[in-house]
């Protein structure tokens, strides 16, 4: 599990967290909505152990990713920024071939070039493989940077904005995919920022609100998207609808 305890961050002379305590349970999806500025990326980059937190303390599995060495965390969490850059001109497998350097560190074996192919493969990349990523559309772009953390082959995935700039049948079709791949003994643990409410909806198993700063609420998706959670935490009234079992949440 990850666990924080009085987290809280400083960017300069800004107060960006304040005293976050929080646990998320391995396995599922863990969806982090908020308004703009809320903290969620922040949090995010805290836990992967890219930001030293200013105060209180962070663990992923028993993990201190601030003491452990790189190498050990990044066995343990991938972490896929906003709009990551990498050279145009790469291929696609080698991007994604990349997700396996904390392990080979440039000494590539069978085994890593096995978990290259099964990353591709799951983001439906195979033939998209000895394409330049500079010819690919912007999801399948994402699905390559995916592909790339989740070749990593880490117990946690940390995913920041990912459906940024994706059409809606792309962005389904992320989510789903990366659903099925939190599923059974051997999922992945996704953690995820989204700004669309009803992704989170659709597919979180929980969801984590924030605003300000701190943890507003924290619970199983269809405990926490009620209109009147939803109206403190982004000063907006919604509507929460039901289609198909599922929440839909309008903004009105």
């Amino acid at each position: 599990m990850i666990e924080t305890r009085a987290l809280a961050y400083r960017a300069g002379q800004t107060d960006i967290l304040h005293g976050i305590d929080l646990t998320i349970p391995r396995g599922g999806i863990t969806a982090l909505i908020g308004p703009n500025g809320a903290g969620k990326s922040s949090l995010l980059h805290c836990v992967s152990g890219l930001n030293q937190p200013s105060e209180g303390s962070v663990t992923i599995d028993g993990l201190d990713p601030y003491a452990a060495s790189s190498r050990e965390r990044a066995r343990t969490v991938a972490l896929l920024q906003q709009s990551p850059t990498v050279v145009s001109r790469l291929k696609v497998a080698e991007l994604v071939g990349f997700g396996r350097w904390p392990h080979h560190r440039g000494r590539p074996t069978t085994e890593d070039n096995d978990k290259t192919r099964a990353a591709l493969a799951a983001f439906a990349l195979d033939d998209l493989a000895d394409r330049s990523l500079e010819t690919l559309s912007g999801g399948q772009r994402q699905r390559a940077f995916i592909a790339m953390a989740y070749a990593q082959d880490t117990p946690w995935m940390l995913l920041d904005e990912p459906l940024n700039a994706l059409d809606p049948r792309h962005a389904r079709d992320l989510m789903a995919r990366l659903h099925g791949l939190s599923r059974g003994e051997q999922g992945r643990s996704i953690v995820i920022v989204l700004h669309d409410i009803n992704a989170a909806a659709g597919w979180a198993d929980r969801i984590v609100a924030m605003k300000d700063g701190r943890v507003f609420a924290h619970e199983e998706s269809a405990a926490l998207l009620t209109p009147e959670t939803l109206r403190e935490v982004f000063d907006t009234p919604f509507q929460v609808l039901r289609h198909e079992g599922r929440p839909v949440v309008v903004a009105r």
